[in-house]
């Protein structure tokens, strides 16, 4: 094969990954924009975004769509509890103390997920089908592309919700100062809560669009949310614009590595990447550039 195809096969199978790793790092970034904390429960998000599809396409036969928006549902109810819950009901709120918070929710989570779905890895049948595409000689996945397109969609949407409606504005006010936006009457709680069910939504839809090109077990949303939190460190912390830059920037090295090297280094590939722009540029590709020393 061309050298040219292989870079080409290379980097449609990057995007496909890192479209998904950019819907995680969003999330990553709307959590953190709203209170300040990293939310380590993401990648559990993801993994549940798999299992519940599963749950309700594959066991319980509800109809594709129907099934997919069931499981958002669920999902994003879950980072509703996770919020109202422990984070909410914290007698600290010192940031690293709930921070350890989402770290044993994350546990939580995956243990109950070990019960409810066992151990063994699952899959979801792809969205249009098995048949594959031939882009300029590329084989591309008809999966590939309602990646792209739904992630290109979820991006667009969030963009339209955060700039042209009353509550993301609301929650662009929390994010720059929450003093001021409670004074203005905004109700700070609800945006907050709010922000962790869409950053559930998020991660679900990102395991849904995965599952059926890998596979998902209960333990899956460690690595998934460590590439999604690198995505969004990568591009930017607290930037959307950034989350999607880093999550494909990842998913393309993470791919050339595999594909030019060898499969074993692609992690390493990735978290190369991610040490030297940050050796260069702290704040990451698309950061303000504002450094703290503490």
């Amino acid at each position: 094969m061309p050298i040219f195809l292989k870079l080409f096969q290379f980097l449609i199978s990057g995007l496909t990954t890192g479209s998904t790793y950019a819907l995680i790092a969003i999330g990553f970034s709307i959590i953190h924009n709203a209170t300040g904390i990293v939310n380590f429960a993401q990648g559990e998000f993801v993994m549940l975004g798999g299992m519940f599809m599963i749950t309700f396409f594959t066991v319980l036969k509800i109809p594709m769509i129907p099934a997919f928006c069931l499981t958002i549902i669920c999902v994003a109810l879950v980072g509703l509890i996770l919020e109202k819950g422990p984070l909410a009901q914290a007698k600290s709120k010192e940031i690293l103390n709930l921070v350890m918070i989402t770290v044993a929710a994350s546990i939580v989570i995956k243990g109950l997920a070990m019960i409810a779905w066992g151990k063994s890895s699952m899959t979801l049948p792809a969205i249009s089908g098995e048949s594959p595409l031939l882009i300029w000689k590329a084989v591309v996945m008809p999966q590939s592309l309602w990646i792209f397109g739904i992630t290109l969609a979820a991006v667009g949407i969030l963009n339209i919700f955060f700039r042209r409606t009353r509550t993301g504005k609301a929650m662009r006010a929390v994010s720059a100062n929450r003093r001021y936006a409670m004074l203005a009457g905004i109700p700070v709680q609800r945006m907050l809560a709010l922000s962790f069910c869409l950053s559930a939504a998020l991660g679900s839809v990102a395991g849904i669009l995965l599952t059926p090109i890998t596979t998902i077990s209960y333990d899956a949303g460690v690595m998934l949310g460590l590439k999604g939190f690198s995505a969004a460190i990568l591009g930017g912390y607290g930037s959307m614009t950034g989350a999607v830059a880093g999550g494909i920037l990842l998913g393309v090295m993470e791919s050339l590595g595999a594909g030019f090297i060898s499969s074993e280094y692609k992690d390493v590939m990735a978290f190369m990447l991610l040490l030297i722009v940050l050796f260069v540029r702290p704040s990451g590709l698309l950061g303000d550039g504002l450094i703290k020393r503490v």
